[in-house]
C-alpha cells in the first residue's frame, strides 16, 4: 500500500529550554532519525521544521508559516510539499518526539485494511488518542486542510479540530509506542537524552 510521510519537527520545545526535540538521542538514534525509520516504507517523505540541513538524500524539507505556528500548520506545509511530487492516496502523519513510534506505524500500517474510510490514527490502550501518529487519506486531510484555512484556524489551531471531519478508526498500539518527550521528566522516563557533542 503506497503512502507518503508528514513528519513535524518544528515545535519550540520550550519545556525542554529550546533543545530541539528532533535532536534528542535514543538508542543510538536521533529522534528524527527514528522517526524517519518508522517512515522509511514512504514514497515521498517531508520534514516540516528548522532542521533542513542534515536530512537523507530524498527528504523533503518544508516550514510552517509563520514558523512556530503549530502543528496543524505544520500538516498543511508538509501536504503543499508533496503536492509537487505526485502525493500517494494515503499520508503518514508523525511527530518526531516519540522515540519508539516505529511499533505504532507497523501496527498502524496492518489495520489499514480494514480501517475508516479517511485512516487509521493511534491510541493508547486506555483510550488516549495520538492524531501526531496517523495515517489518513491524502484528499480527505487535503479537504481539512482547506476548510480551516477558510476559517482561518490553520495556526495555532487544534489537530483533533483539523481531523474532526475525517473518518478515521482508533487503533490500539503497542504500550509506549506513543509515549512523547515534552519536558526533561518525559526524556528521563523514556531514556531519551541530549546528543554527546
Amino acid at each position: 500500500m503506497d503512502f507518503d510521510a508528514v513528519i513535524l519537527a518544528g515545535g519550540r520545545s520550550s519545556r525542554l529550554g529550546g533543545s530541539p526535540k528532533s535532536a534528542l538521542m535514543f538508542d543510538g538514534a536521533t529522534l528524527l532519525e527514528r522517526s524517519l525509520a518508522a517512515a522509511a516504507g514512504a514514497r515521498h517523505t517531508v520534514v516540516v521544521g528548522p532542521e533542513a540541513a542534515g536530512l537523507p538524500g530524498g527528504v523533503l524539507a518544508s516550514r510552517e508559516d509563520p514558523p512556530f505556528a503549530g502543528p496543524a500548520a505544520a500538516i498543511a506545509a508538509g501536504l503543499d510539499a508533496l503536492r509537487g511530487a505526485d502525493p500517494a492516496d494515503l499520508v503518514l502523519v508523525l511527530a518526531c518526539d516519540m522515540p519508539r513510534v516505529g511499533e505504532a506505524v507497523r501496527a498502524l500500517f496492518d489495520a489499514l485494511p480494514g480501517a475508516g474510510a479517511d485512516g487509521v490514527m493511534a491510541a493508547s490502550s486506555d483510550g488516549r488518542l495520538q492524531p501526531l501518529a496517523g495515517f489518513y487519506s491524502t484528499a480527505a486531510l487535503e479537504r481539512a486542510v482547506q476548510a480551516a484555512a477558510a476559517r482561518n484556524a490553520l495556526v495555532h489551531g487544534s489537530v483533533f479540530a483539523l481531523l474532526a471531519s475525517l473518518d478515521v478508526q482508533a487503533v490500539v498500539v503497542p504500550a509506549g509506542s506513543t509515549d512523547d518527550v515534552d519536558t526533561w521528566d518525559d526524556a528521563a522516563a523514556l531514556g531519551v537524552a541530549v546528543r554527546e557533542q
